[in-house]
């Protein structure tokens, strides 16, 4: 009896004692911090004091507040009212303008297509037309640049704006006021079948219109025989948690797991599909690369974990950090790694970051230096990071996704003089050019993208042409590069005209003619072995 009451005690004095270490732990950290808090503080004090010349405040807290975050790990950022509202724009999916896609050749503004439904388009301004003056003011020259339009063109929703228009054919400028509204910006840039059976959906980021964006594609698609789908998020960088989960719900069965995160002081929280997936069953190909990152990486992550589809590309960035908001009383907002995400069967997706930013950032580069990019036999994993799906599929953590299917990166046919012309913007302001003078016989000629991808071809003439346009801009013909990369020029040449005369669709459709990843993943849909041999569904 004496015994057991002896071993109550001991259980309560244990317990005790472990409360009250807790609260004195607490208690120091909580010293530790004030103490911290009001070093800093006084620190800025004596600056602002005592310092010899006039101190700007803001800038001395903005650049502690970023160094803080440096030491931390590459994604805790600090972000002022400007580049909030900037990464909000991108995220939620709007921003409020005029709406026209626009590009500055020969220091002129010149608009790629107004966008469907926005105010310019309304008023019928056209692709080609060109931007000579705003609000009066004019909108030519050398020093026109991104920023100048942007600061010229955007405003608040109601706001007006005055363009004058020259546009081919007529003599006079065109006289227009346009009101600013909301502008969409767009998640899907392509959307189209690859053959009779197989969609294809490309989608280049994780915002606030993506699943709207998506059911309407994915609609158009069974619509036109889709039984097959290819989705590519390569050089896709992410975007919310939340559209990354109701993404992979459209192909996941009821309460399977999709992704979960966890943190020293942030409990595990997970996430699961639900019952109204819309393309649960038929052959599905998620596409990446070494730029598909986050939310990206989560859903082909949860695709490859349960057995649903087939992974081709390279190995994913590998960022698996979960970021949060916190205000600052400015507008000014930190945002802080609380979490790390986590797969279904339990890779950290987040590569190692503990050698500092510089090197983590090199990771990209460092993955070319030692082949990575072109030989999937230099990676190698450690057993520590060898996982099992539940049909008993290996699969790798460690940072980034690895695919099932590993393509190597085809450089063979790049020269010098094919980069310098994508370099300075060659082929994108020729095709301009071109269909702005060209575009009603064009039009007349090729009723819409399908008619002129099989009917249009690059003649010699027009590949001359290209070459002379190339030359007046100093750019040198070189024989023996030009020979190796022709089979890109004329693809790219093609795509841009296509893009100039219909919409982003044609680049997409007429550039996966040379896309290896894309023709692998069309092959391993038709052929009926290759999803039986990776066990998946």
């Amino acid at each position: 009896m004496k015994s057991r009451i002896f071993s109550k005690l001991i259980f309560i004095f244990l317990i005790a004692f472990i409360v009250f270490a807790n609260n004195v732990k607490a208690q120091s950290k909580k010293n530790n911090f004030e103490t911290d808090s009001k070093k800093l503080e006084s620190a800025l004090q004596i600056i602002d004091l005592f310092y010899v010349d006039t101190v700007n405040n803001n800038k001395l807290v903005e650049t502690a507040i970023n160094n803080m975050l440096k030491e931390l790990d590459p994604h805790s950022v600090y972000m002022n009212r400007e580049e909030m509202k900037e990464a909000n724009e991108s995220l939620q999916g709007n921003f409020e303008g005029v709406g026209i896609q626009f590009s500055i050749i020969k220091d002129t503004i010149m608009v790629v297509t107004p966008t469907p439904g926005g105010p310019s388009e309304k008023l019928g301004i056209q692709s080609g037309d060109k931007l000579i003056k705003i609000d009066g003011e004019n909108a030519t020259g050398p020093t026109i640049n991104n920023n100048w339009v942007f600061k010229h063109l955007r405003g608040n929703k109601g706001t007006k704006v005055n363009v004058s228009i020259l546009r081919r054919g007529k003599k006079e400028l065109l006289e227009y006021t346009i009101t600013r509204d909301k502008i969409p910006v767009n998640s899907i840039d392509a959307t189209f079948m690859a053959d009779e059976t197989i969609g294809y959906i490309k989608l280049n980021r994780f915002g606030g219109t993506t699943m709207e964006e998506f059911h309407t594609s994915l609609t158009q698609l069974k619509s036109s025989g889709m039984k097959s789908l290819i989705l590519d998020l390569r050089d896709n960088g992410g975007g919310y948690l939340q559209t990354a989960v109701d993404l992979a719900d459209e192909f996941l069965g009821k309460d399977k797991l999709v992704v979960y995160t966890q943190g020293i002081n942030s409990s595990k929280v997970s996430y699961n599909a639900t019952d109204k997936g819309d393309f649960e069953k038929g052959k599905l190909v998620v596409l990446i690369n070494e730029s598909s990152a986050s939310a990206s990486e989560i859903v082909s992550g949860a695709i490859q974990d349960w057995d649903r589809g087939l992974i081709i590309g390279r190995r994913s960035f590998g960022k698996g950090l979960v970021q949060k908001p916190f205000p600052l009383p400015d507008g000014s907002s930190i945002r802080l790694t609380t979490a790390k995400y986590f797969t279904p069967t339990g890779r950290c997706i987040q590569k190692p970051y503990n050698e500092g930013t510089d090197k983590y950032f090199k990771d990209l580069t460092d993955r070319y230096k030692h082949g990575e990019i072109f030989h999937s036999d230099s990676i190698k994993f450690p057993d520590s990071l060898k996982f099992y799906t539940p049909k008993k599929r290996l699969v790798y953590g460690g940072g980034g996704i690895m695919p099932d299917v590993f393509i190597p990166a085809d450089t063979s046919k790049i020269s010098d003089y094919y980069t310098n012309i994508l370099r300075k913007g060659l082929i994108y302001q020729f095709s301009l050019q071109y269909v702005d003078v060209k575009r009603d016989s064009l039009k007349s000629t090729y009723k819409d993208i399908a008619a002129f991808n099989k009917n249009f071809k690059i003649s010699d003439a027009l590949l001359n042409e290209f070459i002379k346009f190339t030359e007046a801009d100093s750019l040198k013909k070189d024989e023996k590069g030009f020979e190796l990369s022709k089979e890109y020029i004329v693809n790219q040449l093609k795509a841009n005209i296509g893009r100039g005369l219909f919409d982003i669709n044609a680049y997409f459709l007429i550039s996966t003619e040379i896309d290896d990843v894309y023709q692998d993943a069309i092959k391993a849909i038709n052929d009926k072995t290759t999803f039986k041999k990776y066990k998946i569904e």
